[in-house]
């Protein structure tokens, strides 16, 4: 597991890298008005997010237009926008920028109602594998992840959290990184399901990234992350 703590760096723009852990099933979704199809949303923020689908399919060019529904364990969202880029099985789409449309995904990514959404993926008794030094992992479907890895003494040794467009990492001895998630795909290997992300980093620590992760933090249920946990990660990206 230790390939998860390495960067894997390019020289354009300070772009960095992570392989982390993908929870196999995604509840947030979208259903094309032209096509019926139902997508998987992989990545969701205010302005837009990058659909999936299994198999291939061309039903999407460059610059045109996509209406449909997106749902989340029973919430729906009628949405529009323009497709920016496209593979055989991917889109990605921004969002309409008329205020309805705009004002409706805000209200869909709320904090509160993110964190109702999440799950505590290392209490899964059975059916997921899990890295053996992750010691806590918390899914919200597309908008959040948070991971946090421990050494072999059971101490944290890192913190990794993406929630919307936002990455923040922090590392034992190293410290504080942030960055904007630029993309995401499926590696999976022979054991695990995993992501590849993709990150631009920044060249000094955003201190409104940090916050909004903080905020994101407050409202996590101690049901789900012990206290003195969130009280830690608070500590350490202060």
């Amino acid at each position: 597991m230790e390939r998860r703590f390495n960067l894997i760096k390019s020289d354009f723009e300070k772009h960095e890298t992570r392989i982390l852990p993908r929870f196999p099933f995604c509840y947030l979704t979208f259903k094309s008005e032209k096509n019926s199809r139902v997508y998987e949303i992989k990545d969701i923020s205010h302005t837009g997010m990058q659909l999936s689908l299994k198999e291939s399919s061309q039903a999407f060019e460059e610059d045109s237009q996509v209406k449909g529904s997106i749902h989340w364990l029973g919430k729906n969202l009628d949405v529009a926008g323009i497709v920016k880029w496209s593979t055989d099985n991917r889109l990605g789409v921004e969002f309409n920028k008329r205020r309805e449309v705009l004002e409706k995904v805000q209200d869909l990514l709320d904090i509160k109602q993110i964190v109702k959404n999440l799950k505590p993926l290392h209490k899964v008794n059975s059916g997921l594998e899990i890295p053996p030094r992750l010691k806590y992992w918390l899914c919200a479907d597309g908008p959040v992840e948070l991971f946090i890895w421990q050494h072999g003494d059971g101490e944290i040794a890192k913190i990794q959290i993406l929630f919307l467009e936002v990455f923040v990492e922090w590392e034992d001895g190293v410290g504080i990184k942030t960055a904007r998630i630029l993309s995401k795909r499926n590696v999976d290997s022979p054991l695990l399901n995993e992501d590849e992300w993709v990150f631009k980093m920044d060249a000094d620590i955003d201190g409104q990234k940090l916050d909004r992760v903080k905020e994101l933090i407050k409202f996590i249920p101690k049901d789900q992350l012990p206290p003195e946990v969130c009280t830690f990660i608070v500590r350490q990206l202060s």
